[in-house]
């Protein structure tokens, strides 16, 4: 049985760091491509980063870029994403969510984890 469970959220003051955690279990960690979304209240969940190919760029949502860092270690199968300079947009619950890297669908998903920006 596959599962991902997000941890590292929390509430923050605007301008400060969190670092999410993804921690995977009942998979090849390393057969999968990791990726992180977001779903702010009344909007729709939308990417924030990942990678399309396993040697390929990571991409970021651009306005993430320059401030959000994702990461994986595979010994530990575990994903990360580093937040910085964290703003009162970013307030939202963020899942991470794995795919094969042969395919394009992510079939597997984090409960997720709240991220609340202070002003």
């Amino acid at each position: 049985q596959v599962q991902l469970v997000e941890s590292g959220g929390g509430l923050v003051q605007a301008g400060g760091s969190l670092r999410l955690s993804c921690a995977a279990s009942g998979l090849t960690f390393s057969s999968y491509a990791m990726a992180w979304f977001r779903q702010a209240p009344g909007k729709e969940r939308e990417f924030v980063s990942g990678r399309k190919y396993i040697a390929g760029n990571v991409y970021y949502a651009d306005s993430v870029k320059g401030r959000f860092t994702a990461s994986r270690d595979n010994a530990k199968n575990t994903a990360y994403l580093q937040m910085n300079g964290l703003k009162p947009e970013d307030t939202a619950v963020y899942y991470c969510a794995a795919r094969l890297w042969t395919y394009t669908e992510y079939d597997y998903w984090g409960q997720g984890t709240q991220v609340t920006v202070s002003s």
